[in-house]
């Protein structure tokens, strides 16, 4: 009992410290003191950065979705007559890609990229795999983050339209340029994703009588997992958690590369499709996915 009274009483005497006036006083908070503008600028500056960050959520979002729509149109070169005709639309959605990018640039200006890069990564990502996979199909090589950064440098004229026509590195956001700087991280986990796409497009083109693409696909996909192989453990997770995907598909790759050379000539064109396909399920439950 008289533990709880003396704490009780201490808890009294505490607050008759602190007479009634005091306390009545201090709930009238004087709104034009220094402290509390300084906490209204405050909460002004953490609600724009706030309304900011799901702007660039939703601009990657739409980045993210027309990348995907472009890669999903890439892959039909392997059936389609004209591959110009597919490679000409795969550009005029990219440039509307960039219109995007060319948004999260413009409210970027004057912040920091990395306070942000968490909203915009996603969609960056996916804009690197649309990139990298339509460089591969004109030229069967990889494109290098310069020129990916190359393609993200925008100037506009006098009435703030994008001029299609970028001016040297030199200028900045004052003379009407801005750029967007696709991270190293951003590059790399872009890439990794495309070595997926490559393996459909192996596998799509065997089944329409292709026996070229694969061995290509093959070569680029040994580089590429030889490259990450390099990064190891040292990189950043989410680059060393795809280094499995990434061995999959190379896998598959070969696998399809191999019945080409040994068995090619023995199956009908158009029932290679249906052998790689067994064999992907086998490889997929030998490797404990199904």
């Amino acid at each position: 009992m008289s533990n709880k009274e003396g704490s009780g009483g201490f808890r009294k005497r505490k607050h008759d410290n602190f007479p009634h006036n005091q306390r009545r006083e201090g709930k009238d908070v004087n709104s034009s003191s220094p402290v509390m503008l300084a906490f209204k600028s405050f909460q002004q500056e953490l609600d724009a950065r706030h309304d900011k960050y799901e702007r660039l959520v939703k601009l990657s979002r739409d980045i993210t979705v027309e990348s995907k729509r472009t890669i999903f149109l890439l892959h039909r070169i392997t059936s389609a007559p004209d591959m110009e005709d597919i490679l000409t639309e795969s550009e005029i959605k990219l440039d509307g890609v960039r219109q995007k990018i060319f948004q999260v640039a413009q409210e970027l200006s004057g912040e920091d990229m990395h306070q942000f890069h968490r909203a915009i990564t996603t969609g960056l990502q996916e804009y690197v795999e649309a990139v990298s996979f339509q460089h591969f199909i004109k030229t069967r090589s990889l494109i290098s983050m310069d020129e990916i950064n190359k393609q993200l440098i925008f100037m506009t004229d006098d009435n703030g339209k994008e001029n299609k026509t970028p001016s040297s590195d030199t200028q900045d956001e004052q003379f009407g340029t801005w750029r967007l700087r696709v991270t190293p991280v951003d590059y790399l986990l872009g890439v990794a994703d495309l070595t997926g796409e490559l393996m459909r497009m192996c596998i799509n083109s065997v089944g329409n009588g292709d026996i070229d693409t694969p061995f290509e696909v093959s070569q680029f996909l040994r580089q590429v997992y030889d490259g990450f192989s390099f990064i190891g453990n040292t990189g950043p997770y989410e680059v060393s958690k795809k280094l499995y995907t990434l061995k999959q598909s190379l896998a598959k790759v070969e696998n399809a590369c191999y019945a080409l050379k040994v068995r090619g000539s023995e199956i009908p064109k158009h029932m290679l499709a249906d052998v790689f396909s067994v064999k992907t399920e086998m490889i997929d439950q030998e490797e404990g996915i199904s």
